[in-house]
């Protein structure tokens, strides 16, 4: 029987909801922001010097696909297997691992930017609800960072 993660109500407020399609609505601008960052970013060399619409596509699919990364309906073993062979992936193409984990970790900062520039968060309730979207969100991307490294250093 596959594990899944467990997302107990997250469509189920509307304010998880919102913020969920807010991200992937907003995918695009997500993904050029991201991509101007990295632009900047001296500790990104190989990422700088990667094909910029191919760096495009991959951070886009990160960002219009995060509603069914944190969905009930995707498996701890599907996340697995989709960032380590992600990982094995950069290895081959010649990215070292710090890069990887920055690159990750820029993606999920980007996100936050813009849902806290959205200005959504008016009360109690909404603050709440975005912190147990931002839990599930830090979680994905934490096994995300984790199974990429995992399958860069499978030589196998």
């Amino acid at each position: 029987m596959k594990e899944t993660i467990r997302t107990a109500s997250l469509y189920g407020t509307p304010v998880s909801k919102n913020l969920v399609e807010l991200i992937e609505r907003s995918a695009d601008e997500l993904t050029n922001q991201y991509l101007e960052d990295v632009k900047q970013h001296s500790h990104l060399p190989t990422y700088r010097a990667f094909d910029e619409k191919e760096l495009y596509k991959r951070a886009y699919r990160v960002y219009s696909q995060l509603g069914k990364w944190i969905s009930q309906e995707t498996t701890k073993e599907e996340i697995k297997s989709y960032w380590r062979d992600l990982g094995k992936q950069r290895r081959e193409e010649g990215f070292p691992l710090p890069e990887i984990i920055l690159s990750l970790s820029m993606l999920r900062r980007h996100l936050w930017i813009k849902v806290q520039a959205e200005g959504l968060l008016d009360t109690a309730l909404d603050l709440y609800q975005a912190m147990e979207l931002h839990n599930r969100v830090v979680t994905f991307f934490d096994r995300a960072i984790y199974y990429a490294a995992c399958g860069y250093e499978d030589k196998g």
